[in-house]
């Protein structure tokens, strides 16, 4: 019984860093191509004409079925970055580190909720909606949740991450400097460019490949057979 224990528990360390670091990869994916779909189907300018609700709806509304999925693998993802950190990790930056993300991920359907809420009231009352002035507010308010604060607190999740790195050793120090830089283009950008935006879906789809090869490349623990105890 103790050793069924003792293998049960040992194939579930090894195996939890590479589920969450395939999650990750998930998020990135899922994530960046929700973006790539919003952008080339919403005009940047808030304020621009209402065409592309006729002509773009089913791509907008694919987009953001993609958001909740992405969202998932991203709590996920977290998961893996703590299980790399393990007893390393300082309070401080690991407060930082899982409050900006949890913040990141509520902004980030917060404003998808917007769209949703704005597609399907066009559908329901195009003419009323556009001429209420709601439906700039809407895309004003959802633009500033995401391009803003969401992406912000992006920046400052990568930013403790790095300082975590670089506190406890446990990632090359040219990992840490590359996401101070990433993450200062967050902090600093200007605009609604989806460069900048795809910044921090491409930042975790290097990391989750980082750690998913070291995961591979560590030797099995030894597990105690039945007959051993």
């Amino acid at each position: 019984m103790m050793s069924e224990t003792h293998s049960h528990i040992t194939r579930r360390k090894l195996k939890t860093p590479r589920a969450a670091a395939i999650a990750g990869i998930l998020f990135a994916l899922l994530f960046g191509t929700g973006l790539v779909l919003i952008r080339i189907s919403i005009p940047t300018d808030p304020t621009a004409e209402n065409a592309w609700l006729d002509a773009n709806s089913r791509t907008v509304s694919l987009a953001l079925n993609l958001i909740p999925y992405a969202g998932i693998a991203f709590l996920w993802f977290i998961g893996v970055i703590r299980d790399r950190l393990e007893d390393l990790e300082d309070r401080l930056f690991a407060t930082v580190f899982l409050g900006s993300g949890l913040l990141f991920l509520a902004l980030t359907f917060a404003g998808a909720a917007l769209a949703g809420g704005l597609l399907n009231s066009y559908t329901l009352t195009a003419i009323d909606l556009v001429e209420s002035g709601v439906f700039a507010y809407s895309r004003a308010v959802m633009y500033q949740t995401i391009n803003v604060y969401a992406i912000r607190m992006a920046g400052v999740f990568m930013i403790s991450l790095g300082t975590i790195w670089l506190r406890t050793g446990l990632m090359h120090r040219g990992w840490a400097f590359v996401t101070y830089a990433l993450a200062l283009v967050l902090l600093v950008s200007i605009g609604y460019s989806l460069w900048v935006t795809l910044i921090f879906p491409g930042w975790v789809l290097a990391v989750s490949v980082y750690f998913l090869i070291l995961n591979f490349r560590e030797p099995r623990p030894e597990v105690l057979d039945e007959n051993e105890v």
